[in-house]
């Protein structure tokens, strides 16, 4: 099995090459160089607002737990995977 790349220290941010829009309460984030698309459910189209600024992984689970009825493991662990599968899009960029 593969390390991850991000942990809960790692710093993200959305990628400049993407666009994205909101629908209801969801959004769609489509990376421009590829053309592929990822749609976010509610939860996941906030992740994707607070990415709009370089975070932690550890203060966007904090924002999520303040705003959500979720446990803190299962949200960082939650969040964790969505951020590899925007990582393997090109839709987020890890930050040094």
């Amino acid at each position: 099995m593969l390390q991850p790349r991000i942990a809960a220290d790692t710093v993200v941010v959305a990628a400049a090459d993407q666009v994205s829009a909101g629908l209801d309460d969801e959004a769609v984030v489509l990376n421009l160089r590829s053309g592929s698309y990822h749609g976010l459910n509610e939860v996941g189209a906030r992740v994707w607002q607070l990415l709009a600024e370089p975070r932690s992984v550890s203060s966007v689970a904090d924002a999520i737990v303040s705003e959500y009825d979720v446990d803190r493991t299962r949200c960082q662990a939650d969040i964790l995977v969505l951020l590899e599968e925007l990582l393997d899009q090109g839709l987020i960029e890890v930050r040094a």
